[in-house]
């Protein structure tokens, strides 16, 4: 189950699913504590009319989910046309305090004046664990209390005019025969049970007395602090305040921070507008404030798979801070930059993927490859991050950057993928490939480091560091010299995939994979007009680009693949690589058609997944960050092109059609 609406403030992130229920809840970290990491945890919403209880997620309602324009705010409406009952959430994760919020507008469609209950659900597993938490009703808050630790959650509520909860219970979950205390609310009276330690949970009740075709308001929240004093603070602060101003607050937050990308969407289309900036407050939602940048905090795989996808990939990161670092955007690189420096191998390369507080993530990658001790790595991940710095400062002109940023993280990088290369091919070393699954050296690879060390030796240029640039250019002119000879497939007409040896002796592996052809014309390994990249164009539409506009990543893709008889599934990251490519080569229709077809299969919401299925249904975790940096890099060149457009029409109105 994808994640249509995530709200987030760079320490409290809060996933809701397809029902509008908080499924995942993440505090102090985005993207490490889930809270409610289980398959049957969610926080359930009920309600209590007419003698019988109905829960959002049973299936009898209409649900309808949205963002508010231009801020990560959603609007999730649920309609029960038996019970004629509708409910309007407009949700939010308070721009400066730890706390989630709703505010809730509860509407009587019936012809008679009617007692409504609206039942609020609560079970957590505190920081991961699976028992030894406690909950209890706290009588000067008015409010429940789930604490474990140095995690302590307050729930609160209130009427439009300020009265606390109607009814409150405590219980156990999923253990010793019950349910949960969810159960209790069943009956329309919850039972007043103050405290409960173990696997616990929790429900608050209101009560309205709502008059024919009218409506009540009332708000909820949950506070969150490491001490149960900090949770108490922000809990009482919410009291005293109410929802409303806080929703107020950070609407003005999310539309301050969006400022350049809606500058820049005046260029595009409303539909491509819109999507332009909801897709860059999701990359905003994705960066916890230390700086990692989480690849997708929707938990789902964890009921299927063996992990998820909240780790910070440096590759990832480097793509979403990318298009930012384009759009002019300080702050959110530098905390990306800082985060990098922190977890920096003292050999100046970077692992697998980390967790938000810098340890390193879980891997499947061994240390030993051909009986050699090789660290685990993927080197384009290094390569990028080098890159991106690079044009970071390009764009800044900063001279203070180099200062803090060259000794302490480029040069080291610099010095350690200009020592990974191999003498005889003076192509990089073997490591993993961007799918994490091949040990070799790709072309992906080989262009990322390529272009990052060129970057490396313009920034040497500029502190005077001759040594360095010297060095890391030569490598880098060796390389691409020896790309031209070693990493052509003249056969198929294709970039290999990669090279790898075999009993001492080099081996190509041919698969036509699309980071192959995406490295060597994005990061400049081969001319995007030359005879190569041509050609390789060709055979990438013959091979991959065989049934409508998605993409699997490479020849016989089985990852997520429904069953060995069906195709490989299309991914939104290599549909966009194409229309990048096809946006720099002035194909703007062709270009345009595939962001269409990105955008059809969205979520209602705008979420984009990893995959798409052969029924066109998205599948795998969503949203995945970077399929919205590449939606958001896709529209920011068609924007740029759509300027010099209209500046050659300006110039020669001859050229108008």
């Amino acid at each position: 189950m994808a994640r249509p609406v995530v709200l987030s403030n760079g320490e409290m992130h809060v996933g809701l699913n397809r029902y509008g229920l908080v499924h995942d809840f993440y505090y102090p970290y985005v993207g490490q504590e889930n809270h409610t990491a289980a398959k049957h945890l969610r926080h359930r919403v009920g309600v209590w009319v007419d003698g019988q209880l109905s829960w959002l997620d049973d299936k009898t309602w209409d649900v309808k989910i949205a963002y508010h324009n231009d801020v990560l705010v959603s609007r999730i409406t649920v309609t029960h046309s038996g019970l004629q009952v509708a409910i309007e959430f407009d949700d939010f994760v308070d721009s400066s305090s730890n706390s989630f919020m709703r505010n809730i507008h509860v509407i009587n469609h019936g012809d008679n004046e009617r007692d409504i209950k609206l039942y609020l659900h609560q079970v957590f597993v505190i920081s991961d664990s699976y028992g030894s938490d406690t909950v209890q009703y706290l009588p000067d808050e008015q409010a429940i209390l789930h604490y474990k630790g140095h995690r302590s959650f307050i729930v609160g509520a209130a009427h439009h005019d300020g009265r606390p909860i109607d009814q409150y219970s405590v219980g156990l979950f999923g253990i010793e025969g019950h349910d949960g205390t969810y159960r209790d609310a069943e009956d329309g009276e919850l039972s007043g049970n103050p405290v409960e330690h173990g696997r616990v949970d929790s429900v608050i009740g209101l009560v309205f007395h709502i008059r024919a075709h009218s409506s009540a308001r009332c708000s909820y929240w949950i506070a969150a602090g490491k001490l149960l004093r900090e949770a108490r603070h922000i809990h009482r602060r919410i009291q005293e305040n109410g929802v409303l101003h806080y929703l107020l607050q950070t609407t003005l937050y999310w539309r301050h921070w969006t400022k350049p990308f809606k500058t820049m969407s005046e260029r595009l289309d409303l539909p491509y507008s819109k999507a332009f900036i909801r897709s860059g407050q999701l990359l905003k939602s994705h960066q916890d404030k230390h700086g990692a940048v989480i690849a997708s905090c929707d938990t789902t795989m964890l009921n299927y798979e063996r992990d998820s996808y909240a780790y910070c990939w440096p590759r990832d990161g480097a793509y979403v801070m990318w298009p930012l670092v384009r759009l002019g955007y300080r702050e959110e690189p530098l905390h990306f930059f800082n985060f990098i420096r922190r977890v920096m191998h003292e050999d100046g390369y970077v692992m697998h993927k980390y967790q938000p507080d810098g340890t390193v993530g879980a891997s499947w990658h061994p240390y030993v490859h051909d009986n050699a001790n090789i660290a685990p790595i993927q080197e384009d991940e290094t390569a990028i991050v080098v890159f991106l710095f690079g044009q970071y400062y390009s764009t800044h002109q900063d001279r203070s950057l180099l200062d803090a940023y060259y000794p302490t993280m480029v040069k080291p990088m610099a010095n350690f993928l200009a020592g990974y290369i191999d003498e005889e091919t003076h192509l990089p070393k073997p490591s993993y490939d961007l799918w994490e699954e091949q040990f070799m050296t790709t072309t992906y690879t080989t262009a990322v480091v390529h272009a990052a060390l060129c970057e490396a030796a313009t920034m040497a240029d500029v502190l005077g560091d001759t040594e360095g640039s010297v060095r890391w250019q030569t490598v880098a002119d060796d390389m691409k010299e020896a790309a031209a000879t070693r990493l052509y497939d003249y056969d198929r007409q294709y970039f290999y995939k990669g090279l790898r040896r075999v009993g001492g002796e080099l081996a190509a592996d041919d698969t036509v994979d699309t980071a192959s052809f995406f490295g060597a014309f994005m990061f400049g390994l081969f001319d995007v007009s030359s005879d190569h990249m041509q050609k390789a164009y060709q055979t990438l539409l013959q091979t991959l680009v065989t049934d409508g506009p998605g993409i699997p990543r490479y020849e016989r893709d089985s990852y997520h693949r429904i069953n060995d008889a069906a195709p490989s599934n299309g991914w939104f990251i290599t549909a966009l690589w194409h229309a990048q490519y096809l946006i720099e080569t002035d194909q703007i229709d062709q270009a345009k058609s595939i962001i269409d077809w990105v955008l059809d299969h969205s979520l209602s919401t705008g979420v984009l997944s990893e995959q798409v299925l052969p029924d066109g249904s998205q599948t795998s975790v969503a949203p995945l960050t970077w399929s919205h940096a590449e939606l958001v890099s896709t529209l920011l060149d068609l924007a740029m092109t759509e300027k010099q457009k209209n500046r050659d029409e300006k110039t020669n109105p001859a050229n108008r059609s």
